[in-house]
């Protein structure tokens, strides 16, 4: 494969990833963020509304970092953490009965598996 072409495809990669942290960490400060506080109060997290706060700012931080390409192996490490602790914490499928939601909830574990996936891959062609 062409050098300058595995580059740009690195490039894109890591804009789409993090500017879906970007997006999701933004959409925390607003009616989104309204649907998830209860959910962590469920949960038992503490300090629900600060630990959303603060999880978007990271959010925002590592996905502009990402998009920026500053400290992408960090970045990325960090989103692959956050990642898996926030999918242990809120996409508890196997809480769930049997049915609709306990499917979803399924899809969207596997689909952040592979952003965990995707962010490993980006840490390692970082590093």
């Amino acid at each position: 494969m062409d050098h300058s072409f595995a580059v740009m495809l690195v490039t894109v990669g890591q804009l789409l990833l993090g500017a879906l942290y970007v997006w999701a960490g933004l959409n925390h400060f607003g009616p989104a963020g309204e649907k998830i506080v209860p959910m962590l109060v469920a949960r038992g997290v503490p300090m629900p509304r600060e630990a959303l706060y603060a999880a978007s700012v990271f959010e925002l931080l590592c996905g502009a970092c990402l998009m920026l390409g500053i400290g992408v192996a960090p970045a990325a490490l960090g989103l692959a953490a956050f990642t898996l602790v926030a999918s242990v914490i809120l996409v508890n499928f196997w809480d769930m009965p049997a049915g609709e939601m306990r499917e979803a909830l399924k899809i969207v574990f596997a689909s952040n598996a592979a952003i965990i996936g995707g962010l490993l891959i980006a840490a390692a062609e970082a590093m």
